[in-house]
């Protein structure tokens, strides 16, 4: 079985100011496959902002099964998070997916995963990824240290994840809601 590695995903929060930011490097092996890799993405006429970790066809179905969700529950970001982790956890099909996403909108950030967890950060960041941890550390740092509105929290602490971990590259994408 081939192993994907190289995504770095990162959300700050700072009052109704959110930013998610990823990084474009796929890896398979030792081998980068992709340097631009678009990994984040805005939704629901651009309220809600998203980001994935894991293998990319995953991570698209989870994408497309959480922005039916949205639009079932007319842009709830916390009921569509919930439902989507239920549906998640319950489906036999679904359970083998390997991805993880970050969401948010104006209020609420939500990491979410396959075990049917929806999990709210307490500071206003979370990172998941191969780099996740380093830019997570970096941003909570940042975040405490400077201010940066979030888009530049993101930026910085995916650089320095970048300059940490192989799977994270400097091509960064980020999305906002201001």
């Amino acid at each position: 079985m081939i192993e994907f590695h190289g995504t770095t995903i990162l959300a700050v929060r700072k009052g109704k100011k959110v930013a998610i930011g990823g990084d474009g490097q796929v890896t398979t092996g030792h081998t980068v496959m992709k340097s631009k890799a678009r990994k984040v993405r805005k939704l629901y006429n651009n309220k809600i902002l998203a980001g994935f970790a894991g293998g990319a066809a995953d991570a698209f179905t989870l994408f497309e099964l959480f922005e039916k969700k949205i639009v079932e529950y007319h842009g709830d970001l916390t009921r569509a998070s919930v439902e989507l982790a239920k549906e998640w956890r319950q489906d036999k099909f679904l359970r083998r997916l390997e991805a993880l996403l970050l969401v948010a909108d104006e209020n609420n950030t939500f990491l979410l995963s396959g075990n049917g967890d929806v999990i709210e950060p307490d500071e206003g960041v979370a990172g998941i990824g191969s780099g996740g941890s380093y830019a997570l550390a970096a941003g909570k740092a940042l975040l405490e240290n400077t201010q940066y509105p979030p888009a530049k929290v993101v930026e910085k602490a995916l650089n320095i994840a970048a300059e940490i971990c192989i799977y994270t590259n400097n091509n960064i994408t980020i999305e906002e809601l201001a």
